[in-house]
């Protein structure tokens, strides 16, 4: 199986990447490196993580040259909410210390900003500074008007799915629509790994219950950003392109989903 695929602007995306959510300093530090010997190329950060600077100095020593690196990062609500696009974008490029990064990101669809945000996003894309420019927890409507209205079509929308959280009807829509699904939180923080189902399968495949749910996600045609700073479980979550389950074993942990959000929707959206 490919371990990269390409976006609809032709750049190419590693499939399996390395999520840094809440990973402090010297730990997203020393993952990144871990990681880099271990095969991975895509490192996932934000501006609301607090951990940009750290995951700059990791990519700078973590041995890769950085044009094999893909490098993720995020603006946050309250820089759309003041039309502060550009800076929060430069502070960014500057705590990571690059030049340029791979993947800009709307971090949530902020109603009445995204589309403002998406306009300056795409004078960024256009200056060369991010190689690509998506949005991440966005449901149809959100990309039917970001379409409607402005010029790029998103290249990805990052959204949670895992088996518990099995969101196919915006897998399907960004699929038939061009845009990559990549998946957050894909073990949904340990809340699956004790499935019977999932342990039978693991059985059979001589897998982790981890692996198995990662390869659900991959055979759903959706990239994975597991997060973990420990060595093992790096390991394991990128030892998952050497197995296949079957239609059978797909369907089963299809019936799995029950509309369960390992992640929390930020307090400032809910009001």
């Amino acid at each position: 199986m490919n371990t990269a695929i390409t976006l609809n602007n032709g750049i190419s995306m590693p499939i399996l990447g390395l999520g840094l959510y809440k990973a402090a300093d010297a730990d997203a530090e020393n993952a990144i490196s871990t990681a880099a010997t271990l095969g991975y190329h895509l490192f996932d950060t934000a501006s609301s993580y607090k951990n940009e600077e750290a995951v700059g100095r990791g990519i700078a020593k973590c041995g890769l040259p950085r044009e094999e690196v893909f490098v993720t990062t995020k603006i946050w609500n309250n820089a759309q909410r003041i039309g502060n696009v550009e800076g929060a974008f430069r502070r960014s490029l500057e705590r990571l210390g690059l030049d340029y990064v791979d993947l800009y990101l709307i971090h949530w669809p902020v109603p009445g900003c995204y589309l403002d945000t998406w306009k300056v996003m795409e004078e960024i894309y256009h200056s060369g500074m991010a190689r690509a420019i998506g949005v991440s927890n966005f449901n149809e409507y959100e990309l039917s008007d970001l379409m409607e209205h402005c010029e790029v079509v998103p290249a990805v929308n990052q959204i949670e799915y895992h088996p518990l959280f099995n969101q196919d009807s915006i897998r399907r829509f960004c699929q038939q629509n061009g845009i990559a699904v990549q998946a957050y939180a894909p073990l949904a923080r340990g809340a699956y790994l004790d499935s019977p189902i999932l342990q039978r399968i693991a059985e059979k495949y001589n897998r982790s219950t981890a692996q198995v749910g990662l390869r659900w996600i991959l055979q759903k045609g959706l990239c994975v950003i597991p997060k973990s700073i420990h060595v093992d479980r790096l390991l394991e979550n990128s030892q998952i392109f050497d197995f296949e389950l079957d239609e059978m074993e797909m369907a089963a942990i299809d019936g799995l989903n029950e509309n369960y959000r390992a992640a929390n929707i930020p307090e400032d959206l809910l009001k």
